[in-house]
């Protein structure tokens, strides 16, 4: 700008602006600049209060101190990046790693409100979701129960999660997933029909409110993805798509359980007569494993109790096998109904015990007792309303060829037993069998017995006060 006496001369600049144009300009640009001096002085400030509180042992930190030091030293070099709608150093937070992505501690306090988000993560979000249900067959000899809430691994709940994740076919974390299991089976327990629901990823673009499988050609092999990564004791055999609305647990309209047991000695009129006393619905809290800290109503419906001969064969043995359908089962039901029916085929028990024990008028604390063994239990099916279970012919193929494989496996062991026992040695005294002790068996009725709902529910709240 140039000013001649009192004559104010305006020279315009080459590109035709003014100059008092050009200085406001320059004014504002100064202006932005002090501001943004202020802000990184105000972050200087407060890294430097933050390190000055904590105290430093180890050279690994005095490097990672020296670097933020450094860095903010540079005041030109400090980039910015909002992550979570706050504004932070991008070099200093890069100072305070360890050049994996990993962030480091500072002195013991971590920096959460530097973590840089995983792009992955990010990315999983945002990508297209449906909600399906997974239908599961398992075999439980060697798990901890279904649930991986239990206190001990391996569960073939944490399995199916590790797969998920595995596969990125998990959307988020499972609290996020909106998950929900049909049943927990117990540790030991098998399943040929355990159905989950949740949100997983998936190939369609607009899924919301989509329960059709015609595309199913375009979408995610849910069933083969997972199969390639799961135990070969746990297999995906189908899934289905299912509205928002669709809880695994609630929505299900009926359980089938098979219990499977070997004839032996037991009279199986007398059982069947037994099993028929538990069709209805009835108060079930001697034949299940109380809870009354979770489940005040014990009333549950058996629609029916059949017992079948498998038309199975070994050792002059026949296989039978108990078909349970209800529409909900407390904790350790089926094999306490199994158990009492044992008694009964024993002789040990008249049919009338399963009338008495339903009576919690006349016997309101369940009889001391062991369950059935937990093994020869299988979940067989779970039912639901308008879902329907498919899998691509590829990995239906797949599911049929490897459980026909480790079937001729198991029988192979099989053969070996049956070899092993024909080497046997005959008994010194020439006899063919030996005679087994019998049996020491108290009636139901004259045993001691377990605290009654309401005792247990007064001791939960003398534990827990109010």
């Amino acid at each position: 700008m140039a000013v001649h006496g009192t004559d104010p001369t305006v020279v315009l600049s080459p590109t035709g602006e003014s100059n008092d144009e050009q200085e406001s300009d320059l004014r504002s640009q100064i202006s932005s600049l002090q501001s943004r001096i202020k802000e990184l002085e105000r972050e200087n400030k407060r890294l430097v209060t933050l390190i000055s509180r904590c105290q430093c042992s180890s050279s690994k930190e005095e490097n990672v101190i020296a670097a933020i030091v450094t860095t903010l030293s540079s005041s030109d070099s400090i980039g910015e990046e909002k992550v979570d709608n706050e504004v932070v150093s991008t070099t200093a937070y890069e100072a305070a790693s360890d050049g994996k992505g990993n962030e480091e501690k500072i002195f013991g306090l971590k920096l959460e409100s530097r973590e840089r988000p995983d792009p992955h993560v990010k990315t999983m979000k945002s990508c297209t979701k449906r909600y399906i249900a997974l239908q599961i067959m398992y075999f439980g000899q060697r798990y901890y129960g279904f649930a991986s809430e239990a206190t001990a691994e391996p569960t073939v709940e944490a399995e199916i999660f590790k797969a998920l994740e595995r596969t990125r076919i998990l959307v988020g974390d499972r609290k996020e997933s909106n998950y929900y299991r049909c049943g927990r089976t117990d540790r030991g327990v098998s399943s040929a029909g355990q159905v989950i629901s949740l949100f997983v990823r998936s190939n369609l673009k607009d899924n919301a409110g989509n329960t059709s499988t015609t595309e199913s050609k375009q979408e995610i092999d849910y069933v083969r993805v997972l199969n390639r990564v799961l135990p070969r004791d746990i297999r995906v055999i189908g899934w289905s798509p299912v509205p928002t609305d669709f809880n695994a647990r609630f929505s299900c309209l009926s359980r089938e359980y098979k219990y499977m047991f070997w004839k032996g000695s037991f009279d199986i009129e007398k059982m069947k007569e037994g099993a028929k006393r538990f069709v209805g619905e009835h108060d079930f809290r001697n034949f299940c494993k109380m809870d009354a800290a979770n489940v005040r109503n014990y009333r549950r419906h058996i629609t029916s109790f059949d017992i079948f001969y498998t038309n199975q064969r070994s050792n002059d043995d026949e296989l039978w096998e108990m078909r349970i359908r209800g529409s909900a089962f407390l904790w350790h039901q089926v094999r306490c109904m199994v158990a009492v029916l044992f008694m009964i085929g024993q002789g040990f028990e008249s049919p009338d015990i399963i009338d008495t024990l339903l009576d919690t008028n006349k016997i309101q604390r369940k009889p001391q007792y062991n369950m059935a063994p937990e093994p020869p239990l299988i979940l067989r099916s779970c039912q639901f309303k308008d879902v329907r279970f498919s899998c691509s012919s590829g990995a239906n193929h797949a599911l049929v060829e490897d459980l026909r494989k480790e079937y001729h496996n198991y029988l192979l062991q099989a053969a070996i037993f049956h070899e092993a026992l024909d080497c046997l040695c005959p008994s010194e005294d020439g006899s063919a069998g030996f005679e087994r002790k019998k049996i020491r068996h108290v009636p139901l009725v004259l045993r001691q017995t377990e605290p009654s709902y309401e005792e247990r529910l007064a001791n939960l709240k003398i534990k827990v006060p109010s």
